[in-house]
């Protein structure tokens, strides 16, 4: 059984969504990032940490490929152009969405102490707007990649979350829907529900 380490206010509830989504039977051990349990299996610290045996494997885009990859479900063909696409989108989503949120949201940047931070969390809303502006043009049906939830969805469903808690503005009424229909699933409001029980 497959062995989830990280807290779910965090990219690790991607990779549960996944495996929610998937069916797949998982153990969950709900820990922050830089704890001793998880540094026990990644030096640096970050989460999530996916454990299949005795394997280890780090990074919530690298585990979602993996397991995505491995039982055939989630994700294009590998070597297909359809795969280049979802790659491509992938890609998209971590440079322009999840960067952009993880900058804002650093407070060890210290951007929150300078005088015109205001200016700089503007700049970064604008930023946010217009990358939303153009990732939702390419929404070709429920999910990204049209009628198949993809590793894409999950990133970008995650994101959005993520900057709504962070109070990033979203005014694109196509976009709320698309996460609305990602929330509305099963998978995801059990993957949340995690975060309620701490020792799940």
């Amino acid at each position: 059984m497959y062995k989830v380490i990280g807290s779910v206010k965090s990219r690790t509830f991607r990779v549960l969504w996944m495996l929610e989504e998937m069916g797949i039977p998982y153990e969950h051990m709900s820990t922050s990032p830089h704890s001793e349990e998880v540094k026990d299996y990644n030096p640096s610290g970050k989460v999530p940490v996916l454990l299949d045996g005795e394997t280890v494997i780090t990074d919530s885009n690298a585990i979602m490929t993996y397991l995505a990859d491995k039982h055939g479900m989630m994700t294009e063909k590998s070597g297909t152009i359809a795969r280049a696409h979802q790659d491509a989108l992938l890609h998209q989503i971590i440079d322009e969405v999840d960067a952009l949120l993880w900058a804002s949201s650093r407070s060890s940047l210290g951007l929150n102490k300078l005088e015109n931070f205001s200016l700089i969390r503007q700049a970064f809303e604008l930023e946010y707007e217009q990358n939303i502006e153009r990732l939702a043009k390419k929404i070709k049906g429920p999910f990204l990649m049209g009628k198949q939830l993809t590793i894409p969805d999950f990133v970008l469903g995650h994101c959005g979350g993520w900057a709504y808690v962070a109070k990033f503005p979203c005014h694109n009424e196509g976009f709320k829907i698309y996460l609305k229909n990602l929330r509305s699933r099963s998978s995801y409001q059990e993957a949340a529900a995690l975060g309620q029980n701490k020792t799940s």
